[in-house]
């Protein structure tokens, strides 16, 4: 091992190496994180400013805006850099900073995305005791866990990564450092990273999915006995935006991260994958949830006439 030389940079290879597609990407991804922020920050922004929305349905919704932020600016960035200059270089130490953020955000989201299930369960099938049990602190506490949780689970694939001994190749098949390909270039043993890597994402993953399956079984069944329509409506209504943002984020992000390494033959479904759940996912939560949400929308309507109003005046 002496003899091997220490990598100290990776080569992002990215998407695309032709200059004209990359400029095209370039301008396309632009816009996506720029609707990723201002979509984000407007939901954060009305829930904050109208006291109506001062309830855990949207305190959660508020959180998970702020971690796809977070998810978002771990990525693109450094994507739009990529496809701006010729080499597409990031040192090992950053690389592996950037593996550690997006496993804290891609973790802390799946377990937002869990509390806003606890959330809906308590809502729709125990209402009677729905404030009691939802309240501010236990609201603070599981927003605190699923970040304490993120956090754990980053810190214990980061730290197994950090054993390992990188001597070449030092290009990565993709656009950013997710660990599935980063171990493909490593030049120690990945066994135990790749246990480690199955095993937390097979136990923290199904355990959140099978906690919010069984939430849902629980509010399906309610809501079909309900006798009034428009309640079934609303509480469907209510349930449906959660339900296609759960859909989008868990399918891609967990076939990933629960498939083993060495079936990383199909790179490009690969890249496509991780697009979806890194990048286009973020983007696509506050358009669902103003789109499917009356109150929100309701609540940026009323903002922006107010902001026009005293424009003009």
């Amino acid at each position: 091992m002496e003899n091997q030389t220490t990598v100290n940079e990776f080569i992002l290879l990215g998407l695309s190496t032709d200059p004209l597609l990359q400029t095209l990407m370039f301008m396309v991804f632009l816009v996506i994180y720029l609707i990723t922020l201002v979509g984000n920050l407007v939901i954060m922004w009305v829930i904050k400013a109208d006291p109506k929305l001062h309830t855990p349905m949207y305190f959660f919704l508020f959180h998970l805006s702020f971690v796809d932020i977070c998810y978002s600016s771990t990525v693109v960035p450094k994507v739009l850099v990529n496809f701006s200059v010729a080499t597409k270089t990031i040192s090992v130490n950053v690389c592996i900073t950037q593996m550690f953020f997006i496993l804290l955000a891609g973790c802390s989201e799946v377990f937002i995305l869990s509390a806003m299930a606890y959330d809906r369960y308590t809502a729709i099938c125990d209402p009677l005791h729905y404030i009691e049990t939802m309240s501010k602190q236990v609201c603070s506490q599981l927003v605190g866990g699923a970040w304490t949780v993120g956090c754990l689970y980053s810190l214990l694939n980061t730290l197994s990564v950090l054993n390992l001994h990188f001597c070449g190749p030092n290009e990565i098949n993709h656009f950013s450092c997710e660990i599935p390909p980063l171990l493909v270039l490593s030049c120690s043993e990945t066994f135990f990273n790749q246990v480690v890597l199955l095993t937390s994402t097979m136990i923290l993953g199904s355990n959140s999915f099978l906690f919010i399956l069984v939430s849902y079984i629980y509010i399906i069944s309610t809501i079909l006995r309900m006798h009034s329509k428009e309640g079934r409506r609303k509480a469907f209504s209510t349930c449906s935006s959660h339900l296609i943002v759960i859909g989008l984020y868990y399918l891609a992000a967990f076939c990933h991260y629960a498939k083993p390494i060495s079936s990383t033959s199909l790179l490009g479904l690969d890249k496509l994958v991780s697009i979806q759940y890194s990048i286009l996912t973020p983007m696509l939560n506050p358009i669902i949830y103003t789109l499917k949400n009356k109150e929100v929308k309701t609540a940026l309507g009323k903002m922006l006439r107010e902001i026009i109003f005293f424009s003009r005046g």
